[in-house]
């Protein structure tokens, strides 16, 4: 997998937690790339591991119930390639909000309370450029604050998080995230919190600021109306796994993998009226029951009896679209008994 032109390279991601009730697999086995400039959203349904996936990359799991059991993360920084699952805690405290910056879902749990959002950021950079002095990193943090659309820059420098509205904080955010000019930004649920209005302006912000500082995005969101807006690249996630990969025009537009195509019926259209919402039955299966075929059989409606078989591999249906089926024409084969019929 190692290209240049990729900022970050997963192989073989296996993120396991430990507990009194069994070993639950959160991450078992993934592989993708984030290239350099470039937006990939990883999307599913709570408890499929995308946010697991974020944490194992930033070394933030709480050890030692989860760990990294197999697999590298080779981040391509300008100094040279470094391994983030072997790398020192002192590597890593470089790397975390200096060279890899998160963005996470709320904000006010992200900030901390008793400090000025501007005491905030400036710890931030002061923590990654040792050698600026106070005065030239208050101007840094206003100089952001300034970049992210944040009105009367000074004066927002000195207030604390709870003065602000949502959306101001999810600025404020991305403002810290930016600001030591990372190369990567992992954007956790960036504006889930936040009504339809305010996340519209913080995705146009953080497509500006993309094509503006150059950063490679991971983008973790269940909204497919975010992805449409925001992604180059999809990686679909189901129970730990990788199902369907590719472009975004080539995931939605002509999506191959069953979950997929939930996922995207599931999502309400303008212009269509319903009595209720389409939604995939039953649920996702536990990360410690993962059975040792398909994860998505249970709630498959064109589930075959050679799906119990074993887990399929990603399989190519072009150049860069990926797909983890039996079922698909072109794909893995399997004899058709759809329906419960195919279920034991």
């Amino acid at each position: 997998m190692h290209d240049n032109e990729n900022i970050l390279e997963v192989e073989n991601l296996k993120t396991w937690f430990y507990t009194e009730t069994g070993v639950a697999k959160s991450v078992n086995g993934i592989s993708f790339a984030v290239p350099a400039g470039k937006t990939v959203a990883l999307v599913g349904e709570s408890g499929c591991g995308k946010s697991v996936t974020s944490l194992s990359i930033m070394r933030l799991l709480q050890e030692p119930a989860g760990r990294i059991v197999d697999g590298t993360i080779r981040f391509n920084r300008p100094s040279g390639p470094v391994d983030l699952v072997s790398a020192s805690e002192e590597e890593m405290e470089q790397v975390r909000g200096g060279e890899i910056a998160m963005i996470f879902q709320e904000p006010m749990t992200s900030l901390n309370p008793v400090f000025t959002v501007g005491n905030q950021i400036d710890e931030m950079i002061g923590l990654h450029n040792p050698m600026m002095t106070k005065t030239e990193i208050r101007e840094q943090t206003v100089r952001m604050l300034k970049l992210v659309g944040i009105p009367r820059a000074e004066g927002i420098y000195k207030s604390y998080p709870h003065e602000l509205s949502g959306g101001m904080r999810q600025r404020v955010m991305i403002a810290m995230a930016i600001s030591c000019n990372p190369e990567l930004i992992i954007a956790d649920e960036p504006t889930t919190a936040l009504d339809v209005t305010i996340q519209a302006q913080i995705l146009e912000l953080m497509k500006e600021l993309k094509d503006r500082i150059g950063a490679g995005i991971l983008l973790i969101t269940h909204d497919l109306g975010v992805v449409a807006e925001m992604a180059d690249e999809v990686i679909v996630m189901y129970a730990g796994r990788i199902v369907e990969k590719g472009t975004v025009m080539e995931v939605l537009l002509t999506p191959k993998h069953p979950y997929t195509k939930g996922l995207i019926k599931s999502k309400p259209a303008i212009g269509t009226v319903k009595d209720t919402l389409y939604s995939i039955p039953g649920t996702v299966v536990s990360p410690a029951e993962m059975p040792d075929y398909c994860a998505f059989y249970n709630r498959c409606g064109q589930c075959a009896k050679e799906c119990r078989s074993g887990i399929p591999d990603l399989e190519p249906f072009g150049d860069t679209h990926f797909a983890a089926c039996y079922r698909i024409e072109g794909g893995n084969k399997a004899e058709a008994v759809t329906g419960e019929s195919g279920r034991d």
